[in-house]
């Protein structure tokens, strides 16, 4: 009985055991067969991660190799709430004067919690963002308070298992990202804010996780973001349980290639040259903005642009900056030129051969009827003027009746290919085409009012490059602001040449044209205050009524008020130019003729920069005036879309 007994016992021993071993055998299959890719990616999904590295941005650079744009490695600095237990007060009173945060709101942070989990089970909070865009010397600060943070252990003997918990704590509660964030720098604060422009932090939402970048939002920075912002690289490794990586464990990594460094044409000395001289015209007239530009018309380079009121990019949201004053005026902003606009029509009509410098036309004293409507000048002293006293005396009516003899469609034509009524191609945002209506929609008065420059709308940019090809002996080039594009072992990648856009007048019109402006900077001209010592200066001053407009509740009326934009733009030495300089003033108060308030502006810049630049003075001694080399004009010098074809038939 005995034996039977036990021989069932044995049976049902037996069952179980197969029944476990079966039960552990198919659990064995299910995780290591059934389940075993599922089981494999939630293993590594534990410890492994992959990072993307951030490429350095490039920096921007002046011509002669002066930092205007950099960016610095930064840390994001994170705190592991489940390591630092109850000593959340003693870390925020030691971390938040190195991070500039409020200790209580610290504190906050530090302290342990708990969260649910996709599968809704309680587990720790490891990890707290504390604070982004942390310096090197900052976090290095930090974790020397972290190692000498004072936790009691000297005031009584602590069980080794609290010794441990506090040694972790001041090694790994606190830490950063595996990745380093960078911060934008610009080292000279406003100098050249409008054309470098300014970068914002974009989150990249496509990114799994979504990552943080910096990305150009004006200026420079927005045109050269592709070239600046470089190509990511990665790397795949391993985590212990507190989020630290296993070095030794990397199976990946890529590193990044830095974006390139852009080096423009500007030179920061003859920008601040500018800056300073416009802050003084700034004081003085109080306009509602004030802009200059330089230029080397052999080039088209552009040495210096800036505009006030202006911004920092460091903080480009301050409060008290302007919402107008991010945007770059010279290109974006458009006005009726005035009397600088004169150059078109005369030099057209020399160039056609319709009227020589000699020639004379009467200026009717001030006063010219014509289509019912009177056209006045400045002054009614003013008569019988041949074509470069208009230029001098700036006659609106000596230019109104060359307009009228030359034509509306060659006057069109020369307004076109001077460059109005398109944009220049300047690789910076929001350049405006400006105003030039076809000639179908001029009014029976508009072959006398644009030759002095209204019922146009020009950019500074624009007039500064029309005039730039009468420094340059008849030849429009197009502007340049970005000289090359260099890789980080300072090897050239891409490298910009000027650009012929096409020859506007000839040489032997042009030449003319030149004479009658240097006549303007003298005491019988308009400004003879922009008058140099030692250099020929050869210019043309512009004061522009602004138009006005009023609603009567149906529709708007416009008229000239008693606003005005004053300008003066000059290049020197007269004859062989070696830089061009144009000063616009929008809405100065008091005196408001650009012979009285841009032309002084000029004479400032053009003297700081001439002693900059050791320009040869044409006045002391002529005999060693530098010759001017020959432009790099191109077969054929005129575009194929070159509407003038008198101009074409006179070109050597």
């Amino acid at each position: 009985m005995a034996k039977k007994l036990q021989f069932k016992r044995l049976i049902a021993l037996t069952f179980f055991m197969a029944l476990a071993f079966g039960g552990l055998g198919y659990r064995l299959v299910d995780l290591q067969v059934l389940r075993h890719g599922e089981l494999a990616r939630e293993a590594r999904s534990n410890t492994q991660f992959v990072c993307r590295l951030e490429p350095r941005r490039g920096d921007i650079l002046d011509c002669k190799g002066n930092l205007l744009a950099t960016s610095v490695f930064v840390k994001t600095v994170c705190a592991d709430p489940s390591l630092i237990g109850t000593h959340a007060a003693e870390v925020a009173h030691a971390l938040a004067p190195l991070l500039q945060m409020n200790e209580g709101e610290l504190e906050r942070r530090l302290v342990p919690r708990s969260r649910r989990n996709e599968k809704g089970q309680l587990v720790p909070v490891r990890y707290v963002l504390l604070k982004r865009k942390v310096s090197t010397d900052t976090w290095e600060k930090i974790q020397d308070a972290m190692s000498k943070l004072p936790l009691g252990e000297d005031a009584q003997k602590l069980p080794k298992k609290e010794l441990a918990f506090n040694a972790a704590l001041r090694k790994s509660a606190i830490m950063t990202e595996p990745v380093d964030d960078q911060l934008r720098i610009y080292p000279n604060s406003s100098l050249a804010a409008n054309v470098i422009g300014y970068v914002g932090e974009m989150e990249l939402t496509n990114m799994n996780p979504p990552i943080q970048t910096l990305a150009g939002l004006d200026g420079i920075e927005w045109r050269f973001d592709s070239k600046l912002k470089g190509v990511r690289g990665w790397r795949v490794s391993e985590h212990d349980g507190h989020q630290r990586e296993m070095v030794d464990m990397r199976e990946q990594d890529i590193a990044p290639h830095d974006g390139l460094n852009v080096v423009l044409t500007i030179d920061s000395v003859i920008q601040n040259i500018v800056e300073n001289a416009l802050r003084d015209g700034l004081k003085e007239h109080e306009p509602k903005s004030i802009s200059g530009i330089v230029i080397r018309p052999r080039t088209g380079e552009i040495l210096a642009m800036a505009s006030l009121p202006t911004f920092d990019p460091n903080n480009p949201g301050a409060p008290g900056t302007p919402p107008d004053a991010l945007h770059n005026r010279l290109i974006s902003d458009v006005a009726e030129p005035g009397s600088t606009f004169k150059i078109v029509v005369v030099s057209g009509a020399l160039n056609d051969g319709i009227v020589k410098l000699t020639d004379e036309f009467d200026c009717e004293h001030g006063k010219f009827y014509y289509g019912g409507t009177l056209l006045h000048d400045h002054t009614t002293t003013l008569g019988v003027l041949s074509v470069k006293e208009i230029i001098t005396k700036s006659s609106n009516i000596g230019a109104a009746k060359i307009g009228l003899k030359m034509g509306d469609v060659r006057l069109h034509d020369y307004i076109t290919a001077f460059g109005f009524g398109r944009t220049t191609g300047i690789p910076l945002k929001a350049e405006s085409r400006g105003i030039v209506r076809a000639v179908t929609n001029w009014s029976k008065l508009s072959i006398t009012r644009i030759p002095m420059g209204q019922e146009v709308g020009t950019t500074c940019l624009q007039m500064a490059m029309a005039m730039s090809a009468i420094a340059n002996k008849g030849v429009l080039m197009q502007p340049m602001i970005v000289d090359r594009l260099v890789d980080t072992d300072g090897s050239t990648a891409i490298k910009y040449y000027p650009q012929v856009v096409r020859r506007v007048v000839s040489e032997e019109a042009d030449k003319d044209m030149v004479e009658a402006l240097k006549s303007v900077v003298t005491d019988d001209g308009t400004a003879k205050k922009a008058a140099m010592e030692h250099y020929t200066v050869a210019g043309k001053t512009g004061t522009a009524q602004k138009a006005e407009f009023t609603f009567d509740g149906k529709k708007y009326h416009g008229h000239y008020g008693e606003k005005f934009y004053s300008s003066f733009i000059g290049f020197f030495p007269a004859d062989n130019p070696e830089i061009l300089i144009y000063v616009a003033l929008d809405t100065p108060k008091g005196n408001h003729y650009g012979g009285e308030t841009a032309a002084p502006i000029f004479k400032q810049i053009a003297e700081q920069a001439a002693n900059y630049l050791n320009i040869v003075p044409d006045k002391d001694n002529p005999s060693e005036a530098p010759g001017a080399p020959a432009v790099p004009v191109a077969a054929p010098v005129v575009a194929p879309d070159q509407p003038i074809k008198t101009a074409e038939a006179k070109l050597p």
